[in-house]
This record gives structure tokens, sequence and C-alpha cells, in this order.
């Protein structure tokens, strides 16, 4: 079966109205998933940096949500900002620690000298070397030049994740589609690991990546790369995860 005729069954990047400029509830993405025939998504709010977001104890919150609604497994997770070159982040570590699925993005409209590719790849860098940090959120876009062969060889160096963000494919990230493919290429070369998000801001969006999938068809991009692909993929990801984290301790 060709990548365009599949749907991920995990979506690994979506919002709701907690994230300040969504417009969709949980349960409204937890049905939608459901009526595409996939099997959980995670719960990705956006955290406080940006107007409106999410405070910084949603990570706390969302422990007392129950892990299925609907029927879809509901991970919860949070995209955190990356603030600046120096490596802050708004959430506290102690915050991330609660989380099952961390995205580290880096958002134009907040984020200062983004020009500056040297220092957006060794911030990137730095945020695949944060323990709790699982994947970069569109880290594709042009409007941030980095150095993709540096932070692909370290993702796979920290057992990392990239992110295929179906957003890349539309009028919402203009121009990023020569970049997305040269990032798609250089993942394909090094056999990196990615998961192909819907950035979803109204359920509608939950998992309709049919953009991106296409385009991995196109790029001849291996399905056995997309950790998405299948729940049991993914939850064998969180468990390598686990054990990440748990010899941090030891």
């Amino acid at each position: 079966m060709q990548l365009s005729e599949m749907t991920p069954e995990i979506d690994t990047h979506t919002h709701t109205v907690i994230s300040g400029h969504a417009w969709s509830t949980l349960s409204e993405n937890c049905a939608a998933a459901k009526a595409r025939g996939m099997k959980g998504l995670c719960l990705t709010e956006h955290a406080p940096g940006i107007e409106g977001g999410a405070p910084s104890f949603i990570p706390h919150s969302q422990r007392m949500l129950p892990d299925f609604v609907d029927g879809i497994r509901v991970y919860k997770g949070i995209e955190v900002n990356i603030l600046d070159h120096a490596n802050h982040l708004d959430i506290s570590q102690e915050y991330l620690s609660f989380c099952e699925f961390v995205i580290a993005s880096i958002h134009t409209h907040m984020f200062p000298e983004r020009a500056n590719r040297d220092a957006n790849t060794a911030t990137y860098l730095e945020m695949l070397r944060n323990p709790y940090v699982d994947i970069l959120g569109h880290a594709d876009d042009p409007t941030v030049p980095c150095d993709f062969e540096a932070m692909i060889l370290e993702a796979k160096k920290q057992g990392k994740l990239l992110e295929l963000n179906n957003n890349s494919t539309t009028a919402h990230r203009p121009g990023s589609l020569p970049s997305l493919e040269q990032y798609i290429l250089r993942c394909k070369q090094h056999r990196q690991r990615v998961c192909v998000s819907s950035d979803a801001h109204f359920y509608t969006m939950v998992g309709n990546v049919s953009p991106m999938m296409a385009l991995l068809d196109e790029l001849e991009f291996p399905s056995e790369l997309i950790v998405n692909l299948t729940k049991e993929r993914f939850d064998a990801y969180l468990k390598e995860r686990g054990e990440r984290i748990a010899a941090l301790s030891q």
C-alpha cells in the first residue's frame, strides 16, 4: 500500500482550545481521530510563551485526563517554546517530566535573531540533548535556517525523532516546500526516524496529513522510519523513551 493511501494511527501534534488560538475541544479531536480509524493522538498544547497559551503547569493538570477518550488513546504532552539562543524554555524540567511526549519548537513571531543559522543549529542540538524533549517541531521552516545534517546526526545519536509537519505543505507555512523536501531527503539518507503530524488547530485537521504522505511517496521515503504510522511502533518508541530517562537517574 502506498503511503498516500494511509493515515498514521497516531497524530503526534494536536491542539485544543486550551492552546488559546485553536478552536476544538479534546473530545472533538478524539471523535475526529476515531472517524478516521486512528488509534490515538498526542495532546500537545502550546506553552505559555505564546500569547494565550496554556499555563506552565498544564502538564501537571493533564494528569487528571483519562488515558482514553471515545476509544482514542490520549498521550499527554506539550509543545514547548524555545525562547532564545540561550536555550530557555517556557516549561520547567519538573513539569516536562510529567509529559509522555514533548515537542520543542521555534515559533518565528516570538524568536529573536532567527536568521543566525549557526546559532539556530546550536540551539536545536541542545534541545535534542534535553532528556525530556522527543522531537523538534517544524524544524524544516526556511525562515529559521539551520544545518539539517548536524541536526539529524544528533537526533540519531540521542535516539530522538524529527517532525514532518503537514502545515509545511500548505499555505500556512508558505515557501517551505523546497526546504521540506531537502529535510525529508536528508532523513531518508541517514535513516532518521520521523513522525508525520497534522499540527491540528481544528478537529477536521486531526490525522489529515495526505499532502505530506503523498510527498513521502514521491520521495520514496521508507515507511518503516515513520514512528507514528502504527500505534505499536509509537508505543515502542515511548518504551525506549522511558528507559532512556530512567537510566539518567541511576
